[in-house]
C-alpha cells in the first residue's frame, strides 16, 4: 500500500439501510472514492438503536464488500447519529483573560467554551460539536477569530449540538461488534448538508430536509453556521405502511407502488396494475394519491413547525434542499414547495473522483458527507467540556481551535 496515501471512511447507520464510502487522499489532498456499498439494516427504530447485534451484523457484512472493492482494511470511520434525541442549544460564556494588553491564546478559547457549555447541557447528553457564532472582546462584537487579539474580557456566543449519552455509547458498542472504531459522531442531516450545500447557501440561509426511512431531519444554516437541528419521527416507510393498510396489500407491493407510480404532482390517471409473484394487483390511482398525499402533508407540516420553532419560517432566501432516499419520489420538490411556501430543490453530491459518480445520489448524501468529515484533518472527536477539563494534549487543542465547523 502506498504510504503517501491516507483513507477516509464515512459510515451511515440508518434505520433501514447501512451505507459506507471509502476515499483515498493523496499527498496533494486530492480525494478519490475507491469503495462503497450498502446493506439492509435491522435493530434500529426511528434512528435509535434497539439492539446491538442487528446493525453490527449488517455493517460487518457490508464493509467486507467495501474492503474488497477498495483494497483497504477498515478499522475506523466517522459515523452518523440520528433520532429525535438530537438537540441544538444556544449558549454564551464570558471570562476575564488578564490585563488589556493580554494576547488571547488557545487556552483562553478553551476556557470560554468551557464556561459557555458547563451547566447549559444536561449531564446525560454527549456534546457532538460546539459551533462559535461569534466573539466579543472588551465589548467589541463581531469578532470571528479572536486568536492573537488583545483584551481583558472575552465573550462567546455558540451553538452546542448534543445527543443522549446512552444512545451514543450503545451505537459505539454496536460498531465495536463489527470491529469498527468510531472516530466521531455527526448528525446524519448535518453530514448530508456537508455533501450538498455550498458556502453561499449557508451564508444566505438554507434548510436541508433529509427524508429517510423512519425519520425526517431538518438542519438550518445562516451566516455560514449551523443554527438548528430537528428530527421528526416519520419518514418514507410510513408511506409504504399506509399504502399497505389502506390498499389491503403486502408491504412489498406497497413499496413497489410507491417507487414506480407515486409522484408529488398527484396527477389523475388509469388504475395501477402491478404483477408480483405471478399475481396481478389492481389499485385505484385516486386512492393511492389520497393515501400518499395525506402522509406527506403531515410530514411537511411538521417540517414547517420545525422551521417556525427555529424562527426561520419564510426567512430562508436559499429555500430548502431535499436529500435522503425518500426524496427520490418523482416531483416531491413540487409538493414540498407548495407545503413549505418556499423554493425547494433536490440535492445530490457532485464532483466526486474515482468511482464516486456511481453514488452521486440523494440517499448517499449523508454517507458522502461523513466521508468528507473524515477526510478533513480536523475531524478528531469533539469532546464535552467536562471531559476536556481533565486535560488534552496541546496538539489536540491546536486542532480544535481552528474552529472546525459543521
Amino acid at each position: 500500500m502506498d504510504e503517501t496515501v491516507r483513507y477516509a471512511v464515512g459510515l451511515d447507520v440508518g434505520t433501514e439501510n447501512v451505507r459506507a464510502v471509502v476515499a483515498s487522499i493523496d499527498r496533494a489532498g486530492k480525494l478519490s472514492v475507491v469503495g462503497y456499498n450498502e446493506a439492509k439494516n435491522s435493530g434500529m427504530r426511528k434512528g435509535i438503536l434497539a439492539n446491538l447485534a442487528g446493525p453490527a451484523d449488517a455493517i460487518d457484512h457490508m464493509l467486507g464488500e467495501v474492503e474488497r472493492m477498495s483494497g483497504y482494511e477498515i478499522h475506523s470511520a466517522v459515523v452518523s447519529v440520528n433520532g429525535s434525541q438530537l438537540l441544538t442549544t444556544k449558549t454564551e460564556g464570558m471570562i476575564a483573560v488578564g490585563t488589556i494588553e493580554h494576547e488571547i491564546n488557545e487556552e483562553d478559547l478553551y476556557r470560554v467554551e468551557d464556561v459557555a457549555v458547563t451547566g447549559r447541557v444536561p449531564a446525560n447528553r454527549e456534546i457532538l460539536d460546539v459551533i462559535p457564532f461569534g466573539y466579543s472582546i472588551d465589548g467589541q462584537e463581531g469578532v470571528r477569530d479572536p486568536l492573537g487579539m488583545t483584551g481583558a474580557r472575552l465573550e462567546m456566543r455558540a451553538n452546542v449540538v448534543s445527543a443522549l449519552q446512552p444512545n451514543c455509547d450503545n451505537l459505539r458498542k454496536s460498531l465495536e461488534g463489527a470491529k469498527v472504531a468510531t472516530e466521531r459522531l455527526v448528525p446524519s442531516v448535518v453530514a448530508g448538508s456537508r455533501a450538498v450545500l455550498n458556502e453561499r447557501q449557508k451564508e444566505n440561509g438554507v434548510a436541508v430536509i433529509d427524508l429517510g426511512a423512519a425519520t425526517t431531519s431538518v438542519a438550518i444554516y445562516e451566516e455560514g453556521d449551523l443554527q438548528y437541528v430537528g428530527v421528526i419521527p416519520a419518514g418514507s416507510i410510513n408511506i409504504t405502511n399506509d399504502l399497505a393498510i389502506c390498499l389491503e396489500t403486502s408491504t412489498d407491493v406497497a413499496e413497489e407502488i410507491k417507487k414506480r407510480y407515486v409522484t408529488g404532482a398527484f396527477e389523475d390517471g388509469k388504475d395501477i396494475v402491478i404483477k408480483m409473484n405471478r399475481e396481478e394487483h389492481t389499485f385505484s390511482r385516486e386512492q393511492v394519491n389520497e393515501v400518499v398525499k395525506a402522509r406527506l402533508a403531515e410530514i411537511f407540516d411538521k417540517v414547517k413547525k420545525e422551521l417556525r420553532k427555529a424562527g426561520y419560517e419564510k426567512r430562508l432566501p436559499e429555500g430548502a434542499v431535499l436529500i435522503g432516499g425518500g426524496s427520490k419520489m418523482r416531483d416531491l420538490d413540487i409538493f414540498a414547495k407548495q407545503e413549505l411556501e418556499m423554493s425547494v430543490r433536490l440535492g445530490c453530491p457532485k464532483g466526486l473522483g474515482g468511482v464516486g459518480s456511481s453514488i452521486e445520489k440523494p440517499e448517499y448524501s449523508a454517507t458522502i458527507g461523513l466521508m468528507l468529515f473524515a477526510a478533513d484533518s480536523d475531524s478528531r472527536p469533539i469532546k464535552s467540556a467536562q471531559k476536556k477539563a481533565k486535560g488534552e494534549s496541546s496538539g489536540f487543542l491546536k486542532n480544535l481551535f481552528k474552529k472546525f465547523k459543521f
